[in-house]
């Protein structure tokens, strides 16, 4: 029988484990439903930030963005938007089942490829920044963003909207969006793996590594970016999408645009698990979604204190995160094999005053 090949083994593990966890743990399958979220947030992130040395504040734009657009379709298809999100309305508005079905079809849709053409259009400006300039110019495109949301009377403002009701019992809800986020991430893992092996991911690289020598080399930085974030957009878009309609309820500054929240768990996660690093994010997603979990749960109140703690500690001793740091010491692991040192290396990994006398020496 044949064995599954390094690469293949994770994405085979992780497909087992993403169908069977909602039929072994069902308690939890909404957490884990996030967990496949977080995992995204930290993977798109670092197609940016890791690959290409772009490290973005504003991603969660795109998250909200796909969140409105959906509802905004979902709703329009079959009623006024305006009505639906009036204060003042009195009718309970009722979607049949190929109503829901069909509007939140195609609002996913749109909201993919909306932020797309969001991010094509926002990456005209703020990608003529760079360094602290870019991160705080697409932090700020996010908390425009919200702001804007917040006093837009016609998406409902800042009293948000209740998207339509899901048609089937809460379990067969819960299995429905458990299965989406899970697809949505596994696809993107997928597509990543393949992306990064091609010359797009070399090129990404090599804007990271020096950006000028990139252009003179010939090489469209400007086209290579827009693309990049393009690619996050569309996925980030379709999560919120799908977030939105899991929970039933969007408002602008805590669920679509949260930029103290989700915003700064998608660095975090990036930075903990390994920049820059294709199993790193998913590694930091994991192990921060974890431990964000448990201090919720059993230490409601120190949560902040102990999230604030893990930044300080992967900063100081974890600076190239879990991944990197088990690059370092375990290479075996990844498959890399490391050249047996010569005379003169060894000789200058040997501590002062135990190197052996050589004959003649003076």
């Amino acid at each position: 029988m044949k064995v599954l090949s390094r690469e293949k083994l994770p994405f085979a593990l992780i497909l087992v484990a993403g169908i069977a966890a909602p039929f072994l743990v069902p308690d939890y399958s909404n957490e884990i439903a996030v967990l496949w979220l977080m995992i995204l947030f930290a993977s798109t992130w670092d197609i940016l930030g890791g690959q290409m040395g772009y490290n973005s504040l504003g991603n969660i734009f795109f998250f909200g963005a796909g969140m409105y657009i959906c509802a905004v379709v979902q709703i329009g298809l079959y009623y006024d938007v305006g009505m639906y999100t009036s204060g003042a309305r009195t009718t309970h508005i009722v979607f049949s089942v190929a109503q829901y079905f069909t509007g939140f079809a195609v609002g996913t849709v749109v909201a993919g490829i909306g932020c797309a053409i969001l991010a094509i259009a926002a990456g005209w400006i703020v990608f003529g920044l760079r360094g602290p300039y870019f991160a705080i110019g697409t932090l700020g495109l996010a908390i425009a963003a919200a702001e804007l949301i917040s006093s837009w009377e016609w998406v409902g403002a800042a009293a948000g909207i209740s998207m339509p009701v899901f048609p089937g019992d809460p379990h067969a809800q819960k299995l429905f969006f458990y299965f989406l986020l899970f697809a949505l991430t596994f696809l993107l893992l997928l597509f990543l793996k393949w992306l990064y092996s091609t010359n797009f991911g070399l090129a990404l690289n090599a804007i990271r590594d020096d950006e000028e020598k990139a252009e003179a080399m010939g090489l469209h930085t400007r086209r290579y970016k827009r693309t990049a974030w393009a690619i996050s957009a569309v996925f980030l878009g379709i999560s919120g999408a799908i977030f939105a309609n899991m929970t039933g309820f969007i408002e602008p500054r805590d669920i679509a645009f949260p930029t103290t929240t989700f915003n700064i768990f998608m660095v975090i996660m990036v930075l903990l698990g390994g920049k820059g690093t294709f199993w790193g994010p998913v590694i930091g997603a994991v192990v921060f979604h974890t431990i964000k979990e448990v201090t919720w749960t059993y230490f409601l109140g120190w949560q902040f204190v102990t999230l604030g703690l893990l930044i300080v500690v992967t900063i100081v001793y974890f600076q190239q995160g879990i991944a990197g740091w088990a690059l370092e010491k375990y290479p075996r692991w990844f498959g890399v094999r490391r050249e047996p040192k010569t005379e003169q290396e060894a000789a200058r990994d040997i501590p002062l005053g135990l190197a052996p006398r050589v004959e003649g020496a003076e």
